[in-house]
C-alpha cells in the first residue's frame, strides 16, 4: 500500500506526484495510456501566459511565472525550452481592439503588467507583422515552453525521487471503506492508498461518477500544427483577439500553432480512439489566419498536425479541491484548455491539498461545491 495514488500522468499529475514525493511520501501514478503525457499535456500550444486569464485563475498564473517557471529547467534537470519573451494578442479591427481592451482591463485589475499598444509599436516588437494589425495587447512577462519536455521533466524528476509509474492501466472506479476513498479499481486489479489524487482530464468525470460525484465538463477537440524549421524570427507568444490562431516559434526553429474554426464543439468524442488526426478544416483555417497576420510565413511547409481533447468545465475554470462529500480524495480537473501554463503551480496546490497543508494560494474559487442547481 502506498501513501498516495495519482491518477493521470500528464504535466499536472506528474507535478503533483513530484511535489508529494519531495515531501517524503510514497507515490504511485496510474496512467491509462501506454505513454506518459499522452493527453492534453502533449497536445497543446505550449503557452505560459497570464494574459487572457479568468480573474480567479490569474493569481495561479502570476505565481507560476514569478516563482516556478524561471527556475524549472534547473530544478528538474531538463531544458524545458522556456522563453519569457512576452505575448502579443493581435487585432485588425475596432471590434478586435474592444475585445482586447476588455482583456487588458481584467488583467490589469488583477495586478498583471498588461497594456494596449498600437500597430506600429507591435511591429517594433515583432517586425514580421502584417500592416493590417492596428493594435494589440502586450504582456512582457508571458512566454512559452515545450509541453512534452515539461511533462517528461516532471516524470523523470519524480521517478528519480522514487515515484512508481504504472502505464496501460484503465481506472474504472473508486471505492470507499468506512466513508473514505481508499481503493482504485482498474483493468489490472485493485490498488489501495491512503489518499487518491485524481488528475485524469475528461476521464475524471466517469471516475467521479462511480462515487456519486460529478464535475460538469464537456470534451472539446483542439487542433495544432507544426511547420518545418525556419531561421530564428521571433520568440513572443502570439494570439489574436478572436483566436484565429495562437502559437510561437520553438527553440529548434519550427513554428507551433493552434487555431479555432468554430466547429470544435461538434467533434464526436470517442475515448477509445487514440489516433487523433487534425482535420483539413482546422489546418486550412489556422493557416489562413496565420498568413493574414504574418505574410512572410506563407511558404512554410506543415510537417505534422494533431488533435486532442480538453476537459472544458462549465464555467471554464478548474476544480482544485478536496470535495467535502468524501474523505481521501483530491480532485484536479476541468482545466478547459489552459492548464499547461499553470501546470507546475496546479501540481503544487494539489500536492499541498492532498498532504493536508495550507495551500500557497487561495483556491476557494475552484471548490467542487460551487456548482449549484438553479432554484
Amino acid at each position: 500500500m502506498t501513501d498516495f495514488i495519482v491518477i493521470g500522468a500528464g504535466a499536472i499529475g506528474s507535478a503533483a506526484a513530484y511535489y508529494l514525493c519531495k515531501r517524503g511520501y510514497s507515490v504511485t501514478v496510474l496512467e491509462k495510456s501506454q505513454y506518459v503525457g499522452d493527453g492534453g499535456s502533449s497536445r497543446n500550444g505550449g503557452g505560459v501566459r497570464q494574459s487572457g486569464r479568468h480573474p480567479a485563475e490569474l493569481p495561479l498564473a502570476l505565481y507560476a511565472v514569478k516563482n516556478i517557471w524561471p527556475n524549472l529547467s534547473l530544478e528538474l534537470g531538463t531544458d524545458i525550452e522556456y522563453y519569457q519573451e512576452g505575448n502579443l494578442r493581435l487585432g485588425k479591427t475596432e471590434a478586435h481592439l474592444n475585445i482586447l481592451k476588455g482583456l487588458v482591463k481584467s488583467g490589469s485589475d488583477g495586478g498583471l503588467d498588461l497594456r494596449m499598444i498600437d500597430g506600429k509599436e507591435a511591429q517594433k516588437i515583432c517586425p514580421y507583422l502584417s500592416d493590417e494589425v492596428i493594435g494589440a495587447s502586450w504582456c512582457p512577462t508571458d512566454g512559452h515552453a515545450n509541453p512534452m519536455l515539461v511533462t517528461l521533466a516532471f516524470y523523470r524528476a519524480a521517478r528519480k525521487l522514487g515515484v512508481k509509474y504504472i502505464t496501460g492501466v484503465n481506472v474504472l472506479s473508486l471505492e470507499k471503506s468506512h466513508g473514505k476513498v481508499s481503493k482504485v479499481v482498474t483493468s489490472e486489479g485493485v490498488f489501495e492508498a491512503g489518499h487518491i489524487v485524481l488528475v485524469g482530464g475528461y476521464g475524471s468525470r466517469a471516475v467521479l461518477n462511480s462515487i456519486s460525484l460529478d464535475v460538469p465538463m464537456s470534451p472539446v477537440l483542439l487542433e495544432c500544427l507544426v511547420t518545418e524549421e525556419s531561421p530564428p524570427m521571433f520568440y513572443q507568444m502570439l494570439g489574436t483577439a478572436i483566436s484565429d490562431f495562437y502559437g510561437h516559434q520553438s527553440k529548434h526553429g519550427s513554428f507551433v500553432f493552434g487555431g479555432t474554426h468554430g466547429l470544435e464543439q461538434f467533434a464526436l468524442y470517442d475515448e477509445k480512439k487514440d489516433d487523433l488526426r487534425a482535420s483539413s478544416i482546422a489546418n486550412s483555417s489556422t493557416c489562413r489566419g496565420i498568413i493574414s497576420y504574418f505574410p512572410s510565413l506563407q511558404d512554410l511547409k506543415i510537417v505534422r498536425s494533431w488533435a486532442g481533447w480538453i476537459d472544458d468545465c462549465a464555467d471554464h475554470i478548474p476544480v482544485i479541491d478536496n470535495p467535502a462529500e468524501t474523505e481521501g480524495l483530491t480532485v484536479g480537473c476541468g482545466f478547459s484548455g489552459h492548464g499547461f501554463g499553470i501546470s507546475p503551480v496546479a501540481g503544487l496546490l494539489l500536492a499541498q491539498l492532498a498532504a493536508g497543508e495550507k495551500t500557497v494560494l487561495d483556491i476557494s474559487a475552484f471548490k467542487y461545491d460551487r456548482f449549484k442547481a438553479r432554484t
